[in-house]
């Protein structure tokens, strides 16, 4: 985990994914089908692809299962375009092969640099991974940790 948290402004990133709100004791059974369904429709898109990413809108949680694309396309079954927001985030980085307790850290880092320095948080985040590699170190595998910084418009869809 590195614990440089540091406050950025993002642009509104293009994404495929497929939404589905459902609680957090299934989310880890579901994200991979849903992330599966988005993988299946880029193979033939002709979208340029980037990382994957999972975007919280709420604590129910209501999520965004994707990948970063170059630019907006037509809806096709459950995929549809989205973006990642737009505004100024509070960010961490999570190094090493993602688990649920490294994200946890990135996560609780985060909050706790937010809380001492007086920025306030939306409740929207957002996880960015890195590309894995098969032969890749997994200590040099980086996930991106984003919140949303209360005060800050979020980016209209």
């Amino acid at each position: 985990m590195d614990d440089a948290v540091r406050i950025v402004e993002t642009a509104p990133t293009p994404t495929a994914v497929v939404s589905e709100t459902t609680t957090w004791e299934d989310f880890p059974q579901v994200w991979g089908a849903l992330l599966g369904e988005v993988w299946a429709f880029l193979r033939g898109s002709g979208l340029t692809t980037g990382r994957n990413v999972m975007l919280y809108k709420d604590d129910q949680p209501s999520v965004e299962v994707g990948v970063c694309v170059d630019r907006a396309f037509a809806r096709s079954g459950r995929v549809e375009p989205s973006a990642l927001p737009a505004g100024r985030a509070a960010t961490a980085v999570a190094r090493g092969a993602p688990s649920p307790e490294g994200l946890a850290r990135a996560h609780a880092a985060v909050h706790e640099w937010c809380a001492a320095n007086g920025h306030a948080l939306t409740g929207v985040r957002w996880e960015i991974y890195g590309h894995w590699l098969d032969d890749q170190d997994p200590a040099l595998y980086e996930t991106e940790v984003y919140w949303l910084v209360a005060g800050d418009p979020v980016a209209q869809r």
